[in-house]
């Protein structure tokens, strides 16, 4: 594999480690806690990457298999542009509490997904993010662009929206470390 695209991997398999670490132990009424109406609980989180991720890659998918069909190959590393590069930093944690912003409401997660669940589903998008890259590495991901889903008339790369897929991850994962680490001590323990 190319080194950008194995750092993109390595990246994926760290927020992997990164989730099963903070939901490891917890009961689901751990998970689904949360530290004030309208903040987001550990179930949540991960219910929100596994939507956001499935959304990202429903849009990713196409015009990387016409690329791939069109043998539409490598001709630099998988890294975004100057705007996509933004983005994707944007989104590193921590969250910036100034440009803080509501996720679109197509990827907000269930209203208190249970734990397991929610885990489930995360990994299972995780897994369908690693198969993409697996497919399509060989295809120019710096020079196919694909229509962002959220925003009407804007388009990054493949590059820029595996990049964003793994910040993202990375913000939601700490998200969901702060809210583990916030948990009472009294919350209930057991199912």
């Amino acid at each position: 594999m190319f080194p950008d695209l194995q750092q993109l991997a390595d990246a994926l398999d760290a927020a992997e480690r990164d989730a099963r670490a903070v939901v490891d132990g917890l009961t689901e009424a751990q998970g689904g806690w949360r530290a004030h109406p309208g903040a987001w609980s550990i179930a949540e989180c991960l219910d929100h990457l596994g939507t956001a991720n499935t959304v990202y890659l429903d849009a990713m998918a196409p015009p990387a298999a016409r690329a791939l069909s069109g043998g539409r190959l490598r001709r630099r590393p998988a890294k975004p542009g100057l705007i996509g590069g933004w983005f994707a930093s944007y989104l590193e944690p921590p969250a910036h509490p100034i440009f803080k912003s509501r996720a679109p409401k197509k990827i907000r997660p269930r209203a208190a997904p249970p734990l397991r669940d929610a885990f489930a589903f995360f990994l299972s998008s995780h897994e369908e993010i690693g198969a993409f890259l697996r497919t399509y590495a060989a295809i120019d991901l710096a020079g196919v662009r694909f229509p962002n889903p959220f925003v009407r008339g804007v388009r990054f790369s493949l590059a820029t929206g595996l990049h964003v897929l793994a910040a993202h991850e990375r913000r939601h994962l700490w998200q969901a470390w702060n809210v583990r680490r916030a948990i009472p001590s009294a919350a209930p323990s057991t199912d």
